[in-house]
């Protein structure tokens, strides 16, 4: 597998920054609804997504991830705004991005994605299925019965477990009695690594390899990538009442963008002007999608639509209620 292009990586992992910063902030101002940040995740996802292949590959995210996909088409950005803004539109993409809504309900996009995969086998469709979690999904049962079923069927899936410390506000300690979440991959029949997630060339690597094996028709794989949520859970959560801030504090000073840029700058590929450049043009990026996602019209009801074929009752009489208190 040929090296990774770096520079463009971490072009990828500042604009997720810059990306989840920004909604960060207009979600402060009651301009769209409640989003996780992306603090601390930007080297996995950005590393992960480089080892794939846009074109052949398909992608299962949790909530976190969307804005550090970038690689697999610029509309991840456009559609993670109006998602955010509670848009029916929110969260597709053309069918040239390979990457699937986002999920909210824990470790629901597990079986999704196992699924996903085995459908591609029958059919004989090349390619793989990466699929993104949570260390607090793992402790739900839909982890388990599609890690099992993906190793029965030896399905082309890649189980990323993204091990950032918390689940919301329990602990990794309290989380799971497992020496790690790799290790879980034994019960499923699979192999399963445990990967530093602030180092994007390890997961790109990890990962690199995790794929290698699926298209090969060897099967699945686990990586767990071990980071460190720089961040709130979502603008709704309130971390300083339980992260302690010694710990967050040395989390900050390996921070995966500034450890990563730095690297870069001793290879002489990577400077000042750079970095300025990377930002700017991620600015610019969102502001050509936030003028799009402000432009386009939303009706007060449209969150109704596309629930049930036909609309419950109960729904019927929710809309008429909201529209006439619009009114």
């Amino acid at each position: 597998m040929p090296g990774p292009p770096l520079e463009e990586m971490l072009e990828q992992m500042i604009a997720a920054r810059v990306w989840s910063t920004r909604l960060f902030n207009l979600q402060r101002q009651g301009r769209i609804g409640t989003m996780a940040p992306t603090d601390g995740s930007e080297a996995l996802v950005v590393g992960a997504a480089h080892a794939l292949d846009p074109t052949e590959d398909w992608v299962f995210p949790q909530y976190r991830e969307q804005v550090g996909l970038a690689r697999f088409g610029d509309e991840i950005i456009d559609s993670q705004l109006l998602y955010n803004m509670g848009h029916p539109a929110g969260g597709r993409y053309p069918d040239h991005v390979r990457v699937f809504p986002a999920q909210i309900s824990l470790a629901t996009q597990v079986p999704h994605a196992v699924g996903f995969a085995w459908g591609m086998k029958l059919q004989g469709k090349p390619g793989c299925v990466l699929v993104f979690l949570g260390d607090g999904s793992t402790s739900e049962g839909d982890f388990y019965e599609a890690g099992n079923l993906a190793g029965v069927r030896e399905v082309a899936v890649i189980i990323v477990v993204v091990n950032n410390g918390w689940a919301i506000s329990t602990p990794l300690d309290a989380q799971t009695a497992a020496d790690s979440f790799a290790d879980k991959a034994q019960a499923f029949g699979m192999p399963g690594v445990q990967v530093d997630g602030r180092d994007p060339i390890a997961m790109y690597e990890a990962v690199g390899a995790a794929r290698a094996r699926a298209v090969a028709g060897e099967g699945p794989s686990l990586v767990e990538a071990v980071t460190y949520r720089l961040g709130p859970h979502t603008t709704a959560d309130d971390p300083s009442r339980y992260v302690p801030q010694d710990v967050l504090a040395e989390a900050r000073r390996n921070d995966p963008i500034v450890t990563f840029a730095a690297r870069l700058t001793e290879l002489g590929q990577w400077d000042e002007d750079r970095q300025s450049a990377a930002v700017k043009a991620a600015d610019e990026r969102f502001d050509l999608a936030l003028e799009r996602a402000e432009a386009t019209s939303l009706s007060t009801d449209a969150f109704f639509d596309h629930v049930f074929a036909t609309p419950t009752v109960r729904m019927e009489r929710q809309r008429r209620q909201l529209l006439e208190g619009a009114g």
